[in-house]
């Protein structure tokens, strides 16, 4: 049994409705409590259900900020970003309005919650919020025209899924134009369902490609560690060893060879990636590429996915639309 609580609002999971129904009755015993029955909307996120599986969207919340943003009428676009675009922090002039810029990069974070084909985006968007200029406002309405033309798009959980873990990670090499550090990101299925996705800028800057690819391996380690102690309390059981992919043969080695080198010993991370293998049995296969990761952050310094890359990454993520659902 499971109790998903944000302030007053409670989702129940649990084996059998008996079991949540005995809870609610609990819950209702001791508070009073309004029981809406089967979850179809919760915290803006849209919930269908067939038998074919369980499909998550958020369809009312991006028309929503297509009509705050005032894009009802305007034209969608086939990508998310123009091809080619760079964003650097000092590009043009600052925005007489930055709350504007702050609250609509806000609400595509929490947008990002089923829209994984979104989230390096808005990890890019994101690090221009205290002194954002004319060209990041225009690249963040550019995004909502893409929502524009896919409102509909969100996560499928199939019904006959396995819980097998398996991870795809991919860095991208100094790619911050500012900074110079590198890129993690990284995409976790539990069988043919998407269930965690990152991308994110290292904290530290990288001497080569396999030291940034090398951090990334072990943040991807540490959420597979996270999920299977969240697998572990739902009494699901994790199958073992966990698949992870990495595209970097410089990196794998590194982590399958335990000797610090002249060139690895300065990598803080070896230690914590090493000592969580103790408690995590996991394969590191190595894959000449890793398309999944594509749709999230593989941009190749910044340059974005054509509209045809893009289709397909997305449909590698398992990803569709909330029509193609019959709906119970």
């Amino acid at each position: 049994m499971a109790l998903l609580v944000y302030v007053d609002d409670i989702l129940i999971s649990g084996p059998s409705m008996s079991d949540i129904q005995q809870v609610k009755q609990h819950l209702h015993e001791l508070f009073t409590i309004k029981d809406i029955g089967t979850a179809r909307y919760f915290l803006g996120l849209e919930i269908a259900r067939s038998s074919d599986g369980l499909f998550v969207a958020q369809n009312k919340y991006v028309l929503d900020i297509i009509q705050d943003t005032g894009l009802c009428h305007a034209k969608s676009t086939s990508t998310p970003l123009p091809h080619g675009l760079k964003l650097v922090a000092s590009s043009g002039a600052l925005l007489s309005n930055p709350d504007a810029y702050r609250r609509l990069v806000g609400c595509l974070l929490y947008l990002g919650f089923t829209r994984p084909d979104i989230s390096h985006l808005v990890q890019q968007l994101s690090q221009f919020l205290n002194h954002p200029c004319e060209s990041h406002w225009k690249a963040t309405l550019h995004v909502v025209r893409y929502l524009k033309g896919c409102p509909s798009k969100g996560l499928f959980f199939p019904s006959q899924n396995s819980f097998a873990l398996k991870a795809y990670c991919d860095a991208d090499w100094a790619s911050c134009p500012d900074s110079r550090r590198s890129l993690t990101g990284f995409c976790i299925f539990s069988g043919d369902a998407l269930v965690s996705w990152k991308t994110k800028k290292q904290s530290r800057v990288s001497r080569s490609t396999a030291e940034a690819e090398y951090r990334n391996l072990a943040a991807t380690v540490c959420e597979l560690h996270c999920l299977s102690f969240i697998l572990a309390d739902l009494y699901v059981p994790v199958v073992l060893p966990i698949d992870l992919f990495c595209d970097n043969k410089a990196a794998v080695h590194i982590l399958a060879n335990p000797v610090f080198h002249e060139r690895t010993k300065h990598i803080e991370l070896v230690a914590i990636c090493r000592s969580l293998t103790r408690y995590l049995s996991w394969a590191l296969l190595f894959s000449p590429t890793v398309p999944l990761v594509g749709g999230l952050m593989e941009y190749n310094h910044l340059q974005q996915l054509s509209c045809s890359g893009l289709k397909q990454s997305c449909s590698s993520l398992k990803k569709m639309k909330l029509k193609m659902l019959q709906l119970n």
